[in-house]
């Protein structure tokens, strides 16, 4: 029987526990644990263990090809996730500042973009080209959003139809992407999905990867109809779709 909510730390050590919450997070609660006498975030969510085992994996294979993110702890059976629980490095930095910054942490996409040109879908999701024709997946319900509304995200995410696809973070805000000793930190990939890499780049601020202005346009349009589809229907997600033009 796994064990539920904060009990399954135990999993990981006997001694294992709660240090302090964390801020930062919406959909999760996360703390900073203390394992054997380390420091690690671990995550608690109402996501199935496949959807999180998908990340994990995502995870492990990132760091083995140099990147900085959250490298997973399995417990000590080797599960990589329990009852929602995630347990994971502590990855120490301070936030994008500077246009030079941004410019790395958009190479940085690229590499994460590469390194997954084949990786399938995560469990239960739809990326933003199968919500042209399907209405949920995961987070996202058009059935709850207004029909204009719908019809102005979809048009923005036609755009982008017929595009490679690959692993994108789904949310490179400045509180996810981390300036560290390393380079780039990239942290909090819990809305990681298979989808175009564009959404990634076009929710950055500015144009730090270079697009033409045709497919920055297109990015920002489409990154734009996400977070509103994502977040609706809060304040946050009712300023996106205003930036996302009606058809």
């Amino acid at each position: 029987m796994v064990a539920m909510g904060w009990e399954a730390l135990s999993l990981w050590g006997e001694a294992a526990g709660q240090v302090e919450r964390l801020t930062g997070g919406v959909a999760n609660d996360v703390w900073r644990v203390d394992i054997g006498g380390h420091r690690f975030v671990g995550r608690l969510g109402r996501r199935s263990d496949a959807d999180i085992e998908w990340e994990a994996r995502l995870l492990l294979h990132l760091s083995a090809a140099g990147l900085d993110v959250p490298v997973p702890l399995p417990a000590r059976d080797g599960r990589l996730t329990a009852g929602g629980l995630l347990v994971m490095s502590y990855v120490e930095g301070r936030p994008p500042q500077s246009p030079a910054d941004w410019a790395q942490v958009a190479r940085t996409l690229g590499r994460v973009h590469d390194l997954t040109r084949d990786w399938p879908q995560r469990p239960g999701w739809r990326g933003s080209g199968d919500l042209l024709t399907e209405a949920t997946g995961t987070r996202i319900d058009l059935n709850r959003m207004p029909e204009e509304a719908v019809v102005r995200c979809r048009a923005a995410w036609a755009r982008l139809e017929g595009r490679d696809r690959s692993v994108v973070h789904g949310d490179p805000n400045a509180r996810n992407v981390l300036i560290t000793a390393r380079g780039v930190g990239l942290i909090d990939w819990d809305e990681a999905h298979v989808d175009v890499p564009d959404l990634d780049l076009g929710a950055l601020p500015g144009n730090p990867a270079g697009l033409d202005p045709v497919r920055l346009d297109e990015a920002k349009q489409a990154s734009a109809a996400w977070e509103a589809a994502v977040c609706w229907k809060d304040e946050f997600a009712e300023r996106r779709l205003a930036e996302v033009r009606p058809v």
